[in-house]
Formats: C-alpha cells, structure tokens, sequence
C-alpha cells in the first residue's frame, strides 16, 4: 500500500519525506489556503522534495477551465498528478488529459458508481472520502469495499483506489484489508500508527536493563 499524505506545510513534508514512509502527497484547495502561501508555488517546493505524485486540483468548474488549469499544472514537474472532482465535466476533462499520458486523480467520490465511472474514464487514482461519509451516519469503509472488489472483478480497470479523508488509524488498516492501493493521510495520523503502549514499555525496560551493565556502543 502507498502511502500519501495530505497537507500541503512544507515542514510536515521534509520531516514525513527523510523516514522514506511516504509515497507522494495530495493537496487540495482548502489545504492551501491553510497555508497561506502561493498556490503555484507551494506545489512547485513539494514535488521538489518528494518525487512520487503530488496532486495539485484545478477549481474550475467547467471542462474548458479545467483543461486550461491542468495545462499550468502540468507544466510545474513532471510529478504533478492533475485532481479533479466527480462531476460530468470532471470526468470528461479527465478522459482528455489521460489520452494525453496525463495521471489524474478523480476527487469527492462517495459511491461505488461514481468509481465505476471514474474508472471508465481512466482515472489513475480515485478518491473515496471516508470520513466525510461517517460524518453523516454512513459508513465510510464499507464504500471502500465496495470500490475494491468491483475493481478486481474488472481487470481493465487501472484506476487505484485513493483513500481520503481518514481520521483515524483504523481507517487506514480496514482499507489495508480490503486492498485498497494508496491511502492519503494527515501527517498527525501517520505519526500515530506508530505507537503501542508496549512498544513504549518494551524500550523502557531494554533501556533500564543496558543502563545495569554500564557497557556502552560507542
């Protein structure tokens, strides 16, 4: 499973991007605007300190406009993924710009039928929305699945299923389960599939054990 994480705070990324466990980065409007820097910019630095893919997502709302975006992002690196949303003009910009060998990333899917579509069009990742589901009584996970073994049952399709908007580290390890390719991640929830209190407590008593035989390595 490839591991992206979602921000677009150059901090979080040069820290995630020296333990090698990320595969590339997702950003979207909002995140930017979190940012507060230049839009251009900001994705210009972070496929220069990761080289998997960086989605960078156009905000035209119409085919025209969207091919118009792509076209400026593209030209960033040569590891910009261009992110669109699930809608009819969405699906068709994707379509043109994957016949011109450019990787697009379909975002805001929230059924297995806009994946099936998304897929038809020849997205290289979808983006299902996890938390935002369980934040209206559905569950999130169970679109998951859903996505994953509709696509299996079609070899043809080569769109990888992109989990987004997990919250939690049990998201992250039930799409593990079902297969799912790549899961995009806040920086915080990354960090926290590191810990178990006995992993911290195993380290504690080795540390505490070495200290008695007042031996060094170095």
């Amino acid at each position: 499973m490839k591991f992206f994480v979602d921000t677009a705070d150059i901090n979080e990324i040069k820290e995630l991007a020296q333990t090698g466990l990320i595969d590339g980065v997702t950003t979207n409007p909002s995140l930017i605007m979190k940012s507060g820097r230049d839009f251009i910019e900001t994705i210009k630095e972070i496929c220069s300190i990761v080289t998997g893919d960086v989605s960078a997502e156009v905000v035209a709302t119409e085919y025209d406009g969207m091919m118009k975006e792509a076209d400026k992002l593209k030209e960033i690196a040569s590891n910009v993924v261009i992110k669109l949303p699930l809608t009819w003009d969405g699906l068709r910009a994707c379509k043109s710009l994957t016949d011109e060998g450019v990787k697009v990333n379909v975002t805001l899917c929230f059924s297995a039928n806009q994946a099936i579509l998304a897929a038809k069009a020849g997205a290289t990742y979808v983006s299902p929305f996890v938390g935002r589901l369980d934040d209206i009584g559905q569950d999130g996970l169970d679109l998951i699945s859903d996505i994953c073994r509709i696509y299996t049952n079609y070899p043809d399709f080569e769109t990888e299923v992109l989990v987004a908007s997990i919250r939690h580290p049990i998201h992250l390890l039930e799409s593990a389960k079902m297969g799912a390719h790549v899961a995009t991640l806040p920086a915080k929830v990354i960090k926290q599939l590191f810990n178990h209190p006995l992993t911290e407590k195993g380290l504690e008593t080795f540390l505490a054990d070495w200290e008695k035989t007042k031996q060094t390595i170095v």
